[in-house]
């Protein structure tokens, strides 16, 4: 039900109207940079041919975040051990923090003696890698805790870690034929490498530009200031944990589903990014309906509904998944294309952390798409009411004329005037599901009825 806040409704309207005009400059930003990157990274991959002289060339990335650990001798221990057993023990927990980099999509730079030095947001840029950094250093941490307790049973210890993260641009030095690997340079890496200095015994310190970006999910305190050079004192925060109810069992140490719904609708940014990127270059030319705006359009609505129905944040996050890829089968096919874009839904959300619960759940809210609407649940109201929102807007004529030229390259529709007629009927039989859209839309399809009547020739 809609709640007497109707002007926290128009707020939310208003937030994502202006939400939809950024993201659509941020599209036409990234298409060009994208396809820069692309180039760039294709130039150097070069698997399954013969070793080559390396080339190198050079990118930048506007947010990247930086992480140095510093595996520390604790000296007192190390009397009257092999020296080949320390540097195995060393290896094999290097080894392991770069398992730790590699599943959070964290690109492992290089070792420098007993610091593990990796970066997020390199070479795929995200907006997510502060958060996937800061879990990787968690990671790292109680690893070597239980390496410590399951090799010395947590009587002494040989190592203590030191972790230092800060967010911000840096410059990256490509080089390999075979196996590409970068090198990252700049202010950024600087301040990541001071900070890693400052930690203290099994600390985490991150920037507060990093801090910004994660302090939703994370308890953090503050440490103190980093003098910087020119730029005055850098505010520092020191990791504790996840925030109690993101974590299992309250004990900020492992995250559990509210964590996992959090981080997917940050992540569902990047998500959609590279989804309207798709549909920017592989929808056949005679759509002039189904087009990304007609998909943004649907991804903004069903947020809007959704919050208005009282749904739960992972619902939201469902609803938004489902509109993203709910026309993406029209790039193989458009007379089945709910059916194929519920394929390509398979194949791409495990890779984003959505399990196949979800997967499942938002390939029914996308079928629920397909004409007639027969929605069975409430999210599958939602979208269906959000798919045709149009029927009840200002801009119903202009828009239902595009899906007409669709229509018509396609040989579905001919007559402009026998398309008018149908539209009639169609609106005339068609009732929105959800409240909340009879109550925004209802009053202006009626209205929409007599505007098409009037264009009807006799």
């Amino acid at each position: 039900m809609i709640s007497s806040g109707n002007e926290e409704l128009v707020k939310r309207v208003a937030k994502l109207a202006r939400l939809n005009q950024e993201l659509e400059e941020r599209i036409r930003k990234l298409e060009k940079e994208n396809e820069r990157l692309a180039g760039q990274i294709e130039k150097h991959k070069t698997e399954n041919q013969e070793v080559q002289p390396a080339s190198e060339s050079s990118l930048k990335f506007n947010m990247a975040t930086v992480l140095f650990a510093d595996i520390q001798q604790m000296e007192k221990t190390f009397e009257g051990i092999d020296s080949a057993l320390v540097m195995d023990e060393l290896d094999e927990i290097f080894y392991e923090f770069g398992s730790i980099a590699e599943r959070y999509k964290i690109e492992r730079i290089k070792t420098i003696g007993d610091t593990f030095m990796c970066a997020g947001g390199i070479p795929l840029k995200n907006i997510t890698n502060p958060v996937e950094v800061v879990m990787a250093a968690m990671e790292m941490r109680n690893y070597l805790e239980r390496y410590e307790t399951e090799k010395r049973g947590g009587e002494r210890r040989m190592w203590d870690l030191k972790i230092g993260i800060h967010t911000g641009p840096v410059t990256a030095s490509v080089s390999g034929r075979k196996k590409i690997s970068y090198d990252i340079k700049g202010d950024t890496v600087h301040n990541a490498s001071r900070l890693e200095s400052l930690s203290e015994h099994g600390s985490i310190l991150i920037s507060v530009m990093t801090w910004e970006l994660v302090k939703e999910f994370f308890v953090s305190d503050f440490f103190g200031k980093l003098p910087v050079k020119y730029k005055g004192d850098l505010l520092v925060y020191e990791v504790r944990g996840l925030k109690p109810e993101l974590s299992v069992d309250g004990k900020g140490m492992y995250p559990n589903g509210s964590f996992r719904i959090k981080f997917g609708l940050i992540q569902f940014t990047d998500l959609q990014e590279i989804i309207l990127d798709k549909l920017e270059k592989e929808l056949p030319d005679f759509v002039f309906y189904h087009n990304v705006k007609h998909t943004v359009d649907v991804v903004t609505e069903v947020e809007l509904i959704g919050w208005a129905e009282g749904c739960s944040d992972e619902d939201i996050l469902l609803l938004k998944t489902a509109a993203l890829f709910h026309d993406t089968g029209i790039t193989v096919s458009f007379d089945d294309h709910e059916f194929k874009g519920a394929e390509y839904a398979r194949e791409v959300l495990p890779g984003y952390g959505y399990s196949p619960e979800q997967i499942e759940r938002i390939c029914s809210i996308i079928m629920a798409t397909k004409l007639p609407p027969r929605p069975s649940n409430l999210l599958e109201e939602i979208i269906c009411d959000s798919d045709l929102d149009y029927l009840g807007r200002s801009d119903f004529i202009p828009v239902s004329n595009t899906l007409f030229e669709e229509l018509k390259a396609q040989n579905k529709m001919k007559d402009l005037n026998e398309w008018n007629k149908l539209q009639v009927k169609f609106i005339s039989g068609h009732q929105y599901f959800t409240l909340t859209a009879r109550r925004l839309r209802e009053v202006n399809k009626k209205l929409q009825i007599e505007r098409i009547r009037s264009l009807i020739a006799d």
